[in-house]
């Protein structure tokens, strides 16, 4: 018999079309955007050629950059997802990189630095082509990447949902393009990438199942970029109405296509909830991710075992000390003391931060040193001016009391019980300490309508202007960065041994961990919510107001008042924020504080 090889083409043609039919069940042929995402990485790789023929300062310099940067924005989702370090680094702060594992520091290099050479344009054309050659090595390793793994629905739907976070906390805040300011009008050139992917993809399955959330989704993209285009700028840009009246309708409708695909499959190893329709709502973060696996879904027996354990001075070995001394409820689990005093009268080093929201970070203590939970209360134990007691030697004063007795035997079992017991009861406690219910996430969500006008221009000041929001990430407000919550921000920013301004203040900081220069003075980014209820501010608590923190940073930090400070990671630069400005941002920063912030 003779075949019909003509109508094998047809057939074969058929299946390859946009969806696909399995089983009756129309799939997603995920090629076509594979293919999107290979081709913008390397038009990418592309221009970066272009620009290493120009100098710096040439006007052409600039518009091959803006194109670059446009089409690495395009391949961004499913470049970063598959490489997230190699995708960082070819998109990350232009600063110089420790590497733990040589103990040498990397020169800056990626779009960033070259962004500060273009609009600066402090290098030579020699020292130039050098960074463009070792930037367009990252698109390299990465357009490699994205032709050798293939795209699956599970990777999309992740994927995106990274790249709407890295909008939010990146894009229009300035993180990504801190000199240029082109977070803004890139934030257009994401989305609609989105839309072309989607249409690719999944649209038709949609279509099939609810033409109202196909068009609700492609309608709310328009609006959203069509906003976008009619403020490009970015110091006047409107963050707060863009991310409530036009984002949020889209990762909303986001949410609901990820679900009625039958395409996602959930997973919880990962930072979020993809349930949340936001990345406000109370449970948009997966609090597991952030806990040690040994720790995870604690019962409700032992939490409530942690909290009379949070509150009881017999842990201590004079039996005058809990963690609530320093750690009090009605000040957000801080303690607002100038100097942190335990009952013996010994300072602590440094002030007391929060325990709210603190499971979303890594590393605790303000110098990192700790690198869990568990860790971090453990040394609280045997810090000499704290608990001063033995980790592995269970407290018989606990044992005394016949209640405790029975809870510990309940939670744990009958084993040989130790102090270890004790620091994971108080971890799991400690980790329920989460708040996402204030004034400013209820606005944000467009769950009330009570956001002053002067609220309003802080949170604009604080995403936009301030530059508050490139270390501050929303939405934590964190130093953890987005989207993959693998490391919390450490920085030098020059903070001064008193409130008059005249003298570094001499805490080593992170040097303690490899004894390098750079780290010297380097400390961790704190969350800013609860913030108004959690003063006084700094690793040292030098300021005692928000106001006078507004101050500091306008001035540039300890650079800009006058400290020599070459490793400073801050801009020296003053921002340059009007007195009415620096109001505003204290009056955002109050709205971050959680209703019944003692309660939890």
């Amino acid at each position: 018999m003779k075949l019909n090889y003509s109508l094998i083409f047809i057939l074969i043609l058929f299946l390859g079309s946009s969806c696909q039919k399995k089983k009756g069940v129309t799939r997603p042929k995920w090629e076509k955007a594979q293919n999107l995402y290979l081709q913008a990485a390397t038009n990418c790789a592309l221009y970066l050629d272009t620009l290493s023929t120009l100098n710096p300062t040439d006007r052409e310099a600039k518009r091959i950059f803006i194109l670059a940067r446009q089409e690495f924005k395009k391949a961004e989702p499913y470049a970063s997802y598959l490489n997230p370090e190699v995708g960082h680094r070819a998109n990350g702060p232009a600063l110089p990189v420790y590497k733990e594992d040589t103990g040498k520091i990397m020169k800056p290099f990626g779009l960033q630095k070259i962004e500060e050479s273009i609009y600066d344009g402090a290098l030579s054309k020699e020292q130039f082509k050098v960074e463009v050659r070792m930037t367009k090595g990252l698109l390299k390793n990465l357009t490699q990447t994205i032709a050798n793994r293939p795209l699956t629905s599970q990777r999309f739907f992740i994927a995106v949902h990274q790249q709407l976070l890295r909008i939010v906390s990146h894009g229009i805040s300035g993180f990504d393009t801190p000199v240029s300011h082109l977070g803004i009008s890139e934030t257009s050139i994401s989305l609609e990438n989105l839309k072309k992917c989607y249409e690719l993809t999944l649209a038709q399955i949609i279509k099939d199942k609810s033409e109202s959330l196909d068009s609700s989704f492609i309608g709310n993209i328009n609006k959203a970029i069509n906003y976008i285009k009619r403020n490009e700028d970015f110091d006047s840009f409107d963050r707060f109405v863009f991310i409530r009246d036009y984002f949020n309708s889209i990762t909303r409708d986001w949410a609901a296509i990820r679900n009625k695909s039958g395409e996602w499959e959930n997973v919880d190893n990962k930072p979020f909830n993809f349930e949340a329709t936001t990345f406000f709502e109370n449970n948009s973060f997966n609090k597991t991710y952030f806990t040690p696996p040994i720790e995870r879904h604690p019962t409700p027996e032992k939490i409530v075992l942690g909290k009379r354990l949070f509150m009881d001075t017999k842990l201590a070995a004079n039996g005058k000390m809990a963690c609530a001394t320093c750690h009090k409820p009605e000040k957000a689990y801080a303690d607002g003391l100038t100097v942190n005093l335990d009952n013996a009268q010994n300072p602590l080093e440094r002030n007391t931060p929060t325990l709210i929201n603190s499971i979303y970070q890594k590393n605790f203590f303000w110098d990192g040193r700790s690198p869990t939970l568990n860790d971090q209360i453990s040394a609280v134990f045997t810090n000499k001016k704290e608990f001063n007691a033995m980790v592995h030697q269970f407290s018989e004063k606990i044992l005394q009391d016949t209640l405790y007795e029975k809870m510990f035997k309940n939670v744990f079992g009958d084993v040989h019980l130790k102090n270890t017991h004790v620091i994971n009861a108080i971890s799991a406690y400690v980790g329920t300490l989460n708040g996402f219910n204030s004034k400013f996430d209820k606005n944000i969500r467009g769950e009330e309508n009570t956001f002053t006008n002067e609220e309003k221009l802080g949170m604009n000041l604080f995403m936009g202007k301030a530059l508050c929001a490139s270390c501050h990430f929303m939405p934590l407000t964190n130093g953890t960065v987005p989207p993959f919550y693998t490391e919390t921000e450490k920085e030098v920013i020059g903070v001064p041994k008193t409130n008059s301004n005249r003298e570094l203040d001499d805490d080593l900081g992170f040097f303690w961990r490899f004894e390098e220069e750079l780290h010297r003075g380097m400390f961790k980014t704190p969350t800013l919510r609860n913030v108004e209820v959690t003063a006084p501010y700094m690793h040292n608590g030098v300021y005692a107001t928000l106001e006078e923190v507004m101050d500091f940073y306008n001035k540039g930090g300890g650079a800009g008042m006058g400290f020599e400070l070459e490793r400073q990671t801050l801009p020296f630069d003053e921002l340059n924020l009007t007195k009415k400005e620096q109001l505003a941002l204290v009056a955002f920063v109050k709205t971050l504080t959680d209703v019944n912030v003692d309660k939890y």
